[in-house]
């Protein structure tokens, strides 16, 4: 097995990726987004002691939800959940989301399953932590190629 052009997720087909950092004076930390194709089925395994998660839940495959529409990554520890508000604002805006009721357009659920870790005061002070506009702009800022990381 050979690393892609990009040795990232983006070398899969149609899978983007948006990041957002903040580290401006007093901040260290950020959020990544990872935009699947269209029906892209998702699972998860949960560890840890203490782990912080949104929707994932909703990714066992006894329940009804087959498909995301986005896949949140954030630090900021259980306030860094807050930007997966903004890409579930941004999902719905660009006309995605679970059909809640069939043939109304705005009836549909954006599904964004989202995991934080722990970086509160590492190296920023303690409550400066990815928002609901960093994940916004995180979606905005998806694409395909080389993934930053760090």
């Amino acid at each position: 097995m050979r690393a892609g052009t990009h040795n990232a997720i983006t070398d899969v087909d149609g899978i983007r990726v948006g990041h957002t950092t903040l580290d401006e004076p007093g901040w260290l930390t950020g959020c990544s987004v990872v935009m699947p194709p269209p029906g892209t089925v998702c699972g998860v395994d949960v560890r840890g002691g203490g782990p912080g998660t949104r929707e994932t839940d909703l990714l066992d495959p006894r329940n009804m939800v087959d498909a995301v529409d986005a896949v949140v990554l954030s630090g900021g520890s259980a306030f860094g959940l807050a930007a997966a508000d903004g890409v579930a604002q941004a999902v719905y805006a660009a006309g995605l989301g679970w059909p809640v009721m069939p043939g109304v357009d705005v009836a549909r659920v954006p599904i964004v399953p989202s995991a934080i870790l722990f970086d509160l005061g590492r190296g920023g002070d303690w409550l400066h932590h990815p928002r609901s506009g960093d994940g916004e702009a995180a979606y905005a800022a998806a694409a395909s190629g080389a993934v930053p990381q760090g």
